[in-house]
This record gives C-alpha cells, structure tokens and sequence, in this order.
C-alpha cells in the first residue's frame, strides 16, 4: 500500500471526529477563534494516555478548559452525551512546559517574537513557555520593565506564558524593587555568573546572588542561574591571542569555555547557597540552567542535594543529540553557551538524565537574526551563541533517546511534571482531573526530515542545528486549557495563549 495512502487512513478517524465536533449542535458551543473546536465539552480518546501512574487507554473528559475526569478501558463510551475525538493509536500526554525560552518580544521581536514562538511551541506540543528575562529590550528587571513584557503578549501568544525577572547589580541590593518585581507576578529570578551578551543584563557575583536568595525565600520562588565563571588562565580571547587558533574551528570555540568554567561557578554558588532547612534562605531554591558538563559540575550538584540543599537542574537537547567531534568547523549554528562537549560527556549526561540525577529539560530557545549567527564567515568566536529549537524538543528527546530506553513516561517527568514543579504551576504538568486540559497528542511512530519544505514556524529556521536531521515523533494536536490550538499543520485562527504571573 503507497506510504501516502496508509497515513490518510490513518488520520481519517480523527479527522472525521473533528468534524463532527465542530459541526454538531453540543452543549456550550465556542466560537471566538481561540479554539479549531467550537466545543468546550468534550472527550479525547487515545489508546496510549500518559497518567501520572501508567499508560492507559480510555478517554480523558474536557470542560471549560480543565480536565474533568480519566476513564480506562472503554466504559467512557457508554457514559456520556458529549462528542469525542478519538486519536487511536497515538499518544496522549501533558504539554510540555517548557522553562527556559528567549521569545525576545518587545524590542528584539526579529530575533524572534511572541507570535512565531509560541506558534512554534504549539506545533511542538509545547502549552506552557516561561520566557527567560533577557534578549528582549529591555530586559525584565524590574516592575516597570515587566509590565512592558505582559502588555507585549496580550493578544500575541498561542500558549501560555509566564516570565522569570532578572537578577542583576542594580536590583540585587534594592529589596523593595524586588519585591516589587517578584509581587508583580515574576515566577522566580535569573542571572548570570558570567557576561550574559546583553548590556543591560549584567553579571551577579556571589553578594548579589545571596541578596537574591534571601528575597526569594519569603516567596519561596526559584532563583536560575547561568553557571559559568571565568577562570584568569584559561579561555577567552587569550587563547586566539597567544595559540593563534583558528576561530571557525569548533575546537578552538570550545576550548574557551572549559567545563572548569562551570565547576567553579557551581562551587561557587552552592557555597553561598544556604537553602538548606534552618539556613538563611531556607524556602528559596536554586536551579541550575543548560548544564553542559556531566563530570565534575553534575558531582558537586549531586553532593549538594545529598546534604539538603535545595536545587535542581536542567540540560538541554543539543547536549543530548550532539557531540563536539561531530560539529563541523564553521557551521556556527551550534554555537552555544556552555558549549556542546565531546562524546563521552554526552553519553553521561544521559546516564544522569535516566538516574534522575539531572531533574528535567529545557530548550535554551535563543535564536537571533541569520546576520548576527556569521554563517558565512564561520567565526566561532564572535559569532551569536544560541540554539533554534522551539518546535523540534520533543522529537528530539524521542528520536536520541530511544536507544537509552527511554519510555513515555520519562518524557513526561523531564518535559511536563519536573517543569511545572520549578515553575509552581499545581495546575500544569499532569493528566489527571482538575489540572488545566493541556494535552499533547503525537505519533512516536511517524519518520520526518526537517527540511525547507517541512512546515516550520519558527521566525529564522536556517540558524537551526536541526536543520536536515531525521527524527521520529510528530506532534499531530496540541490543547491549551482546552482550546485546539493547533492540529495537523493549522493552528487555531486567533491568539489566546493566557499570561501566567504568579500570585
């Protein structure tokens, strides 16, 4: 049977239940464009439903945007009036939360912008993004600066979004302006042990961060940390000086970040880290971004939380699916901080990952305009550093993980559960009853090949370092708070993505 002819039947009977649930007569009918679906009553089948327990098949019940009720088995069938779609075979899971974003919007919103990002997120299966303080201008440092971001969204996201404030000097030592901050709805605060890049997004030191900290405890909201701290004789512009290396050499980019960098901004801030039950920031919490270094820098978390310390960390994608050997000299796409490490790092990371010993994932979405990536001149050094890959996070983690033995459920602890845990979201992260109907659907069977004439919404997909890979896993619906926001390639007419501020 022709390739072509197989996926049409197969998607035939979900299609023909979305069009029965968009026509029929249902009980609250819903028509602002928010939705693909005029109903908010209705039930989602699946013979692979990711619980928080198992993997069931049955059918999950949707009402005025939460999750009403889980049935097994088919006894659903029997026991209610509203219409269903019924997706089959394919998988049912929480959307993703994604925790660490550049959406760049307001100032920089080429770079990116709330519109294509969250419609990039949508089409990924990503519901939820909490956009990072930075790369936007101005930077989401204070109240003000904050205001400006929520303003910029309204209207504008196809998912929800919430938004880390920024940790910075001239905010560390000024309670009131991080309380006011942190009271206007900040989920948590950032900053970097190393230059972010960005001007007015300065770097903290071990003082400021401990200011932070102790703010943060009576909010009992997390502080992320960019750990990477300079070390005098090593890295930096030092090494072209006195080597003469070449700078499209991938090499020579990585030799100047060693992971001693991240070792000693690690060790660093768990000193000054008093979250311990009784220490001085007891009830703040500690989150460690893109870890890049699964050796001596994972240690010294993995010692931390032994002994009490509350902290978490994160790695990313790229960490998993690339390795340094396997970079091409030029190719400044996978230009990113920390830098991708060799092999063997990689294939600890992942050790690490499956152990629980690293708590979740993150994207580290940070694009920017084609211009500023230097993928003509190849210079590794001077190059933007980030990686494009909003749409592509849960393919990715299926595609390379398969081989470790990942299962469905591991997905759902690192991408939804662990996420919404950090970012105190109680109603995010699960399916079970009375949790926000933010549903994933997508088939871990279907092959694809990201390519020009792939459907992609992401503002600059040719920066993307997964431009040209074969992956498995596509997502075929996504639901926020009940709305269809995006199914087979469509996404739903108007944004309505809700701004999350934390209370």
């Amino acid at each position: 049977m022709d390739g072509r002819l197989r996926f049409f039947l197969a998607v035939l009977p979900v299609l023909g239940s979305i069009l029965l649930l968009y026509f029929d007569i249902l009980p609250q009918p819903y028509g602002s464009g928010c939705s693909l679906l005029k109903s908010r009553h209705f039930w989602i089948a699946s013979k692979r439903i990711v619980t928080p327990n198992s993997l069931v098949s049955g059918a999950i019940e949707v009402k005025d945007g939460k999750i009403v009720t889980v049935v097994e088995g088919n006894d659903w069938k029997t026991k209610h009036g509203s219409a269903t779609i019924d997706f089959g075979d394919a998988v049912v899971m929480p959307g993703l939360v994604d925790v660490h974003a550049h959406l760049d919007d307001p100032g920089r919103a080429e770079w990116e912008g709330f519109p294509s990002g969250t419609r990039a997120a949508a089409a990924g299966g990503i519901t939820t993004l909490i956009d990072m303080p930075l790369n936007s201008f101005p930077s989401t440092v204070s109240e003000e600066t904050l205001k400006l971001k929520i303003k910029a969204a309204q209207g504008r996201i196809y998912v929800d979004v919430g938004f880390w404030g920024g940790l910075v000097p001239e905010n560390a030592y000024n309670v009131t302006s991080l309380k006011q901050l942190l009271d206007a709805g900040a989920l948590g605060l950032k900053s970097f042990m190393c230059p972010s890049g960005i001007n007015d997004f300065p770097m903290t030191n071990s003082s400021h961060i401990k200011e932070g900290l102790a703010v943060l405890s009576k909010y009992r909201r997390p502080l992320l940390v960019h750990a990477e701290l300079q070390q005098e004789a090593e890295g930096g512009a030092g090494l072209l000086e006195n080597g003469g290396n070449d700078p499209r050499s991938y090499h020579t980019y990585l030799m100047s970040r060693p992971a001693s960098w991240e070792e000693a901004a690690i060790r660093e801030l768990l000193t000054v880290s008093d979250t311990k039950p009784g220490g001085s920031a007891e009830g703040a919490h500690v989150h460690i971004v893109h870890l890049a270094d699964s050796r001596s820098s994972l240690q010294l978390i993995m010692d931390a939380k032994r002994n009490g310390v509350s902290v978490t960390v994160e790695t990313c994608p790229h960490y998993l699916a690339f390795s340094a050997e396997e970079i091409p000299d030029g190719d400044t796409r996978f230009k990113c901080a920390p830098p991708i490490r060799d092999a063997d790092n990689r294939e600890k990371l992942w050790t690490a990952l499956l152990n629980g010993d690293i708590d979740m994932l993150s994207s580290d979405h940070s694009p920017t305009v084609p211009a500023l990536k230097l993928l003509q001149e190849g210079d590794f050094i001077k190059a933007w550093g980030g990686i494009s890959s909003l749409q592509f996070v849960l393919p990715i983690t299926w595609s390379h993980g398969r081989k470790y033995g990942i299962t469905l459920n591991n997905l759902v602890s690192w991408w939804c559960e662990q996420p919404a845990k950090l970012a105190g979201l109680s109603l995010k992260g699960a399916i079970v009853a009375g949790n926000y109907a933010d549903i994933a659907v997508w088939d871990p069977e279907a092959n694809f090949k990201l390519e020009d004439d792939h459907l992609l919404f992401l503002r600059h997909p040719s920066i993307s370092a997964y431009m040209g890979a074969e992956l498995s896993g596509k997502v075929m619906a996504t639901f926020v708070r009940g709305n269809l926001v995006y199914q087979q390639g469509k996404h739903a007419p108007s944004a309505c993505g809700a701004t999350i501020l934390a209370e």
